[in-house]
């Protein structure tokens, strides 16, 4: 290594030679400074530059003799090029003091710069590690539902407050952790980070509690969302809608509101149908002989209606009931052998999933006749396939209401209206 002298006196040749030649020392001096700064900014570029190539190409070179893809990642993050600046740099701040030691002003300048730089250059090689191994992390099937880059975003926090304080004491020489300083920039951090501090304790939350997970299924009505989560960050959660656009949501508004997460739905045996049609009340009516043995020919409901049948006989001639008058004693209805029809129809179709709960309940009656309502789930969990099915069991279900001399209701149309209107009477 040069000592200091010599390298004292090399940076002097040029004010030497001008000053011999006649000129102002000032002048000399000031013309020996700016041509030793430029030369000295083409060394390090250049220093700089051919380090960048050799550690970028031997650590390429080194990840592919490697079995691990987290090399892979470093290289994609540009961290070998962090590096390779940290040698430039070094050399910079050891030979600036030579160059300016009878600059007292410029040499704090650029010291303070090179102290500045160093320090967001090891925050921002932390960040490409940090990186590295949250993309690392993604490929593991463990991993690959947290929400890594909130974990990352606060580590960051922690590391750009850190360097901050440090930045702070390079530029202005001060301690910025007194308790006025530190009160101030409290009060100014806590007013311009306030959805990011909110962001924070909400991911807190949401990893702990597994609330949300990269992958899951959510409806927000309140943000428009209804499709999977993408991300997961410290300030949002991205949220891919069906129709294929996005939307981002505040992290800390999953805690704060209500949303619905389908992931139970996903995880669980089966999607669930739940919907009803609407029998007209005035179809609904006792059986008569004639109508059972007419039902008897469906096969669903045949064994039902026979075995029904015979416990109907033995209670009426128990009780001696009056069967001149079909509402004595007890009876069978059509709509009751129809809901039968359907539950039997459900068991009947391999698409329902019968180890969950499954039945077809009567609901209360409304002005527009009375829900019959089908309560299964289906096995393929897949929105179009279940939608597929939903509709081939509901296709089935309506088709089958004639057959019971039942009626679904309907709303009038307009061609109602007018054929009423145009009736004779």
């Amino acid at each position: 290594m040069l000592k200091d002298f010599e390298i004292t006196n090399l940076t002097d040749l040029i004010s030497d030679y001008l000053i011999k030649q006649g000129m102002i020392p000032f002048w000399a001096s000031s013309i020996n400074l700016v041509v030793t700064i430029i030369f000295l900014g083409l060394v390090i570029l250049f220093l700089d530059r051919m380090l960048r190539k050799i550690i970028v190409a031997s650590f390429k070179l080194f990840s592919l003799q490697t079995k691990t893809a987290f090399d892979d990642f470093l290289v994609q993050s540009k961290f070998p090029r962090y590096i390779a600046h940290i040698i430039p740099l070094y050399f910079l701040k050891y030979i600036i003091p030579f160059i300016l030691n009878e600059y007292p002003i410029l040499l704090n300048v650029f010291s303070i710069a090179i102290n500045v730089y160093g320090i967001v250059l090891i925050v921002k090689t932390l960040r490409s590690f940090l990186r590295s191994t949250q993309k690392y992390l993604r490929t593991k099937e463990k991993y690959r539902d947290k929400p890594l880059e909130s974990y990352i975003q606060v580590v960051m926090l922690f590391f750009w407050g850190i360097a901050t304080i440090f930045i702070v004491y390079q530029l202005t020489g001060k301690d910025i952790m007194s308790f006025a300083t530190l009160g101030a920039a409290s009060a100014v951090i806590l007013l311009i980070f306030k959805d990011t501090i909110l962001g924070f304790v909400a991911s807190i939350q949401v990893s702990v509690n597994d609330i949300v997970r990269i992958g899951d299924w959510i409806t927000y009505n309140k943000f428009g969302a209804d499709g999977f989560v993408t991300d997961i960050n410290l300030a949002t959660v991205l949220v891919q809608n069906w129709d294929n656009t996005y939307t981002t949501i505040p992290t800390y508004s999953l805690i704060s509101d209500s949303f619905q997460n389908w992931r139970g739905m996903q995880e669980s045996g089966g999607r669930r149908i739940k919907r009803a049609i609407l029998i007209k009340q005035s179809s609904i009516k006792f059986l008569t002989d004639e109508k059972i043995e007419e039902y008897k020919k469906i096969e669903l409901v045949k064994t039902y209606i026979e075995h029904r049948q015979r416990e109907i006989l033995k209670y009426n001639e128990k009780t001696s009931a009056d069967k001149s008058v079909l509402i004595n004693g007890r009876n069978q209805t059509n709509f009751g052998i129809f809901r039968k029809y359907v539950n039997g129809y459900l068991h009947e179709n391999s698409a329902v999933n019968k180890e969950l709960s499954l039945m077809v309940r009567q609901l209360e009656p409304t002005s527009k006749g009375i829900p019959l309502e089908i309560y299964c789930f289906i096995s393929d969990k897949r929105w179009e396939n279940f939608e597929a099915i939903m509709a081939d069991i509901f296709d089935h279900v309506i088709a089958s209401v004639p057959y019971f001399d039942l009626e679904i209701f309907e709303e009038p149309t307009g061609k109602d209206l007018r054929s009423l209107a145009e009736r004779k009477y």
